[in-house]
């Protein structure tokens, strides 16, 4: 039997899917059956991990095969259920573009009247001194109009100004239609940001272009090149020590180490890659990497600033989404790859009780070593230890706080409000386990560089009101139960009865 305190952390994972997935359900099912074939995607897309490490819990090991044919499986009902998906949404579409026709006819009757209500609040309302001239300030109330954004207050805020009143329509078409008519009176002078106001009601914030992102200055370049050299050398070191030496006390082995390191360091750049590649179709700037150097493992991976404004949080999901998702598909590659090519006499003897550091790795170390691992120490591969060490850092980047890709994408899905929530959480949960765990000082180091540097929430897109589709919320998802089974460890007892360790 198991433990029941040793097997709380091997179910969160499951227990926290299953969570989002009920909520998922709740919120889905107003949509009709729109919203339930959304919902099924994610059901599809987390479905064979959740199969697979729940028969795992119970003694019912599935093949290297096997998950092959549950991934595969997925993917083909996943891109079905996208096909059933369109066809629906075109349907919705018609039957919104019809209700839309009708909503401008009953409109336009109110229009006159409205416009009137509007004169008179104009008159009757004192003038605010605004850091916007006045003359522009005028020009900018022309961009608003009966079928975007019915404006009723002006507030001065910061270099520009918070227009309060009734959001029209859809929010990305009549965003749209106001940031159009905003360039062709002021060009590129103002920026337009149509947001949630703390009373949960849109409002429209209209700021000068200085107010941009700035650039990397060449101060910080000068960091990120200490930084980067920094990174450098204790990948080396801890390539080294994972080989039986310390670099620095027998630096004429510094041979031995560049495999290892050139490994973890195509990881980092792969990560680094899959973020630029999206963010050029955006056409969305991005600040050099400032790589993180950890004894421990190597990195902890890169900081990277947006030097330009997201137009919406699509574009922020897929950004942030992207760099996790390219290095961690190599990550479970290589470390798959690594456990089929380990065998008796490979290069690094690894005990097996370390492979309970990882619910994801443990179980595919059995499924794919199987009686090997009865033993107190399994040979395996490099590639396993690149592997892994990409796993960790790209889930530790998961981590659902601040300005990591992890807070980023909560931030995309699930809103700001949720995204600061899951980063107070998540700094409480890194400082119980530092405490309880102090032999592991990763936790820690990780908790402080999140404090210090990453805790505050992205700026808000241009359009933060439009959710992306439900098709990314179920790769969120995946993307985060995939974090949790990376980074939280097997039970003693389940790792005892499978014969690990």
């Amino acid at each position: 039997m198991l433990n029941g305190s040793e097997s709380i952390a091997t179910f969160i994972p499951i227990a926290a899917v299953l969570a989002i997935l009920i909520w998922g359900y709740n919120k889905s099912k107003a949509y009709g059956r729109l919203g339930m074939l959304a919902w099924l995607q994610s059901i599809v897309l987390v479905g064979p991990w959740l199969l697979f490490f729940g028969l795992f819990s119970v003694g019912i090991y599935l093949n290297l095969v096997g998950i092959l044919f549950l991934l595969v499986t997925s993917i083909a009902v996943y891109i079905w259920l996208g096909k059933q998906l369109r066809a629906e949404g075109q349907e919705a579409l018609l039957q919104q573009k019809a209700a839309e026709r009708i909503k401008r006819e009953a409109q336009i009757l109110e229009k006159t009247t409205q416009s009137s209500d509007l004169k008179k609040f104009e008159q009757n309302t004192e003038p605010e001194i605004s850091p916007i001239p006045d003359q522009d300030l005028a020009e900018l109330k022309g961009i608003f109009g009966i079928d975007t954004f019915f404006a009723t207050e002006t507030i001065p805020y910061q270099d520009g100004a918070i227009f309060k009143g009734n959001l029209r329509g859809e929010a990305d078409t009549a965003y749209s239609r106001m940031n159009q008519k905003l360039e062709q009176s002021f060009n590129d002078k103002y920026r337009l940001f149509l947001v949630e106001s703390p009373e949960e009601r849109p409002i429209v914030v209209i700021l000068p272009k200085i107010n941009d992102p700035q650039t990397t200055t060449l101060a910080q370049k000068n960091i990120a090149l200490i930084l980067f050299i920094g990174t450098i050398l204790t990948s080396l070191e801890a390539a080294s020590l994972l080989q039986g030496f310390d670099l620095f006390s027998d630096f004429g082995r510094y041979g031995e180490a560049i495999p290892l390191s050139l490994g973890l360091w195509t990881i980092l750049i792969a990560h680094e890659i899959g973020h630029r590649v999206i963010a050029n179709r955006y056409n969305v700037r991005l600040s050099i990497p400032f790589f993180l150097p950890s004894w421990q493992i190597g990195s902890f991976g890169a900081i990277t600033r947006f030097e330009s404004l997201l137009p919406n949080r699509t574009a922020l999901f897929d950004i942030s989404f992207a760099g996790p998702a390219t290095a961690g598909i190599i990550s479970l590659l290589l470390l798959v790859c690594g456990l089929i090519f380990s065998h008796d006499g490979s290069m690094f003897q690894l005990p097996t009780e370390f492979l309970r550091a990882s619910i994801l790795v443990g179980t595919l170390a059995k499924v794919i070593l199987g009686s090997a691992l009865e033993s107190a120490v399994v040979d395996i591969n490099p590639l396993v230890v690149i592997g892994w060490l990409g796993l960790v850092i790209t889930a530790l980047n998961l981590l659902p706080a601040g300005k990591l890709d992890g807070g980023r994408i909560v931030h995309a899905i699930y809103g700001r409000k949720t995204a600061r929530r899951t980063t107070v959480a998540t700094l409480i949960i890194l400082g119980i386990v530092a405490l309880f765990n102090p032999v592991n000082p990763i936790p820690l180091y990780w908790a402080v560089l999140i404090l210090f540097l990453q805790r505050n929430l992205e700026r808000p897109v241009q359009n933060e009101l439009t959710e992306p589709d439900d098709s990314r919320a179920a790769w969120a998802l995946l993307s985060l139960f995939l974090m949790l089974t990376t980074l939280i460890p097997l039970s003693a007892s389940l790792a005892g009865r499978i014969g690990l360790g």
